[in-house]
């Protein structure tokens, strides 16, 4: 399998210069994260789900020590990301492939989170194997003032109800400025591509539908679209339903940034999936976010978290990251994404 090649974070400037006389600026940096915790369930068989196809269910012994291990790897990484180049852990995180709010409260019980002031947002969905989005919160930081689930309603051809992720909107307040973050995680590729890509544009569908009842509500709303999309930032999904553009000089009012295609275009990624470089995990912005009015938050920069200790060192999966299970048995590793991320600032 050959090497994958993948995103270095990318240096952070906190002060700028306007002109030759003009003093330097001071800016409040505050981090937006994207993670994907790859199968991360308890080790309690819930009769009501079919969390038996979880690996670490499928595991024959030490279940307990793996799902101790693994939340630990999850909350080492949570509490990194955008710390190095801010100085503070991520105001918000977006997180799939939990299981429960048990899962989440076992990660900020860890040394990592237990003296933090954060807190999450998380409701059930109709997924069939019981997985689910959520978002991490630093209740310092921002502050929640409505969520609310939607589904996704698609059938197969055979009739039959696609139970997948339900898409997570949260409103509230970063530094008492009003944002909605939508939390997503598109159906799988896992069957093949092209037979699921109808899953994923109807997702997209949905994630559109929630962006025009926010605006409609609202009609410069700053919004911030993550996920796992299962989708790379050029398929049909991103660049033609939900109209996604990559040139910040060419952004239209109302139009989506995706910061990640330029990356995905340059051969980087977010995760290795049948042998291709592929970047699933993006956060996508409305063009209000763009406006160079530093005097309210705005984009800066956009990354992938990367260091070393996140990939695999050798063997047949060398340069992917270090993911926890491989044939139902856990790794010792963290997932099989990276996390991703950007920065907003503002003046302070």
């Amino acid at each position: 399998m050959k090497r994958i090649l993948f995103a270095c974070g990318f240096s952070l400037v906190c002060c700028l210069c306007y002109s030759q006389n003009s003093a330097k600026k001071s800016y409040v940096i505050s981090t937006i994260a994207f993670y994907n915790l790859e199968n991360l369930f308890d080790t309690i068989d819930n009769p009501l789900k079919k969390d038996e196809y979880s690996p670490i269910l499928q595991m024959k012994t030490n279940k307990s020590e793996a799902y101790w291990e693994k939340i630990d790897n999850m909350a080492r990484v949570l509490s990194e990301i955008g710390k190095a180049k801010t100085g503070k852990t991520a105001a918000v995180i977006g997180v799939c492939e939990i299981e429960n709010s048990n899962v989440l409260d076992d990660i900020l019980n860890t040394t990592y989170f237990k003296n933090q002031p954060y807190d999450y947002i998380h409701q059930e969905s109709p997924d069939w194997r019981g997985i689910d989005v959520a978002l991490i919160y630093n209740t310092t930081l921002f502050s929640p003032s409505d969520y609310k689930l939607f589904e996704l309603k698609a059938w197969n051809d055979k009739g039959y109800r696609v139970k997948t992720r339900s898409q997570l909107l949260v409103s509230g307040y970063l530094d008492n400025e009003l944002i909605y973050l939508i939390i997503n995680h598109w159906p799988s590729q896992r069957s093949g591509k092209d037979k699921t890509a109808y899953l994923r544009k109807k997702s997209a569908e949905l994630t559109l539908s929630i962006l025009n009842q926010i605006k409609l509500e609202e009609s410069n709303s700053k919004i911030i679209i993550m996920g796992d999309f299962n989708d790379n930032p050029t398929d049909y999904s991103i660049k033609k339903i939900l109209e996604t553009k990559s040139e910040k000089k060419k952004l239209k009012e109302n139009e989506l940034y995706n910061p990640f295609e330029k990356m995905f275009k340059k051969g980087i990624g977010s995760l290795g999936f049948r042998d291709n470089i592929n970047l699933f995990d993006q956060l996508i912005l409305t063009s209000n976010l763009l406006t160079n009015n530093y005097k309210e938050y705005q984009f800066y920069k956009a990354g992938i978290y990367n260091p070393t200790y996140l990939t695999t060192k050798q063997g047949r999966y060398k340069g992917y990251p270090f993911r926890s299970f491989s044939k139902n048995q856990f790794t010792g590793g963290f997932s099989d994404h990276y996390p991703v991320y950007i920065y907003l600032i503002r003046e302070q």
